[in-house]
């Protein structure tokens, strides 16, 4: 409770004002950065002006635009308006900048552009650390993809696409680490699935933190994966799925691992059931939490982003 009551509306009140449920207010904030000021406590604390600017979003919204261009349009003409002021509500960085960027990837896989979407992620990846462009930027691109397509409004071609754009250029960024003397982690997707894109940028990630990684990548069976942990004497083992049925279908071949190896499970097919089960332990959801992770002990305990990635 706060000692010093500060002035805002809490998510609740401001939910039921602008008509928009606080699962999706948390889903703005979280993928698009449209984040409010906090109390001493903690809490959400929307000001007149975060009101204004969601009551915006939600209207362009109801008019069919999608989320992250709505976002990118309101905060670009909140930025122009008042340069300052935006700055500092959402940080060092605006979330205006990460809003255009994922529309323009968006825009870019509309109309099967390559050169557009390398163009828009050289920027990032010349002027950003990595961990900021993939949690803030690639991360949500590939999420507000995933939902057209559920929805219908992306084809199969154009996911296709977007996942091979973002593929190859993270593919161009080095896995080795300055000086290769850090633990080995092998890292995986087990067989049938097939998204292992952010188990590349986990890798990536932990490459800069000093990790040798080797990247086995998608459909990989776990015997392969068994003599590949051994061939590199592997300090971890990582496997990443989308689906909990592409773990649960091999609980023998994973108890094996976690046998002779650390096995660490990761993405949002991993549960702490399935890890205690097979003697692994469970890594955040998120790639970017997941590599801070590993600087420091893990435990089965531990757990993920719980929130519905498609809401």
């Amino acid at each position: 409770m706060d000692t010093h009551p500060q002035p805002g509306l809490r998510i609740g009140e401001l939910a039921r004002r602008v008509g928009v449920s606080p699962h999706v207010l948390r889903v703005w904030e979280r993928r698009y950065g449209l984040r409010p000021a906090r109390s001493v406590g903690g809490q959400r604390l929307y000001s007149p002006t975060d009101e204004q600017r969601i009551r915006a979003v939600a209207e362009l919204r109801r008019q069919g635009v999608p989320a992250a261009e709505a976002v990118a349009h309101v905060m670009t003409a909140a930025r122009a308006a008042s340069p300052t002021q935006t700055s500092s509500f959402f940080g060092d960085r605006p979330a205006a900048d990460d809003g255009v960027a994922v529309a323009r990837l968006l825009r870019a896989t509309e109309d099967f552009d390559e050169l557009e979407g390398q163009r828009v992620l050289d920027a990032l990846l010349d002027q950003r650390p990595l961990a900021e462009v993939v949690g803030r930027v690639v991360l949500p691109f590939l999420e507000v993809l995933g939902d057209r397509w559920e929805e219908g409004t992306m084809s199969v071609a154009q996911e296709h696409f977007a996942s091979g754009l973002v593929r190859r250029r993270l593919s161009a960024l080095s896995l080795g680490p300055a000086g290769g003397r850090g633990p080995v982690a092998v890292l995986a997707c087990p067989p049938g699935e097939l998204h292992d894109i952010a188990l590349l940028a986990f890798g990536l990630l932990l490459a800069r933190q000093g990790w040798q990684v080797r990247f086995l990548g998608a459909d990989t069976p776990l015997l392969d994966l068994a003599r590949a942990a051994r061939t590199v004497g592997a300090d971890v083992v990582i496997l990443a799925a989308t689906r909990v049925t592409a773990l649960e279908a091999h609980t023998t071949g994973l108890r094996h691992l976690s046998r002779h190896h650390r096995l660490l499970l990761a993405g949002r097919g991993a549960g702490e059931p399935l890890a205690r089960e097979v003697g692994a332990e469970l890594l955040p959801e998120d790639p970017v939490t997941a590599a801070a992770a590993l600087d420091e002990p893990v435990g089965a305990g531990s757990s993920g982003d719980s929130e519905a990635a498609g809401a």
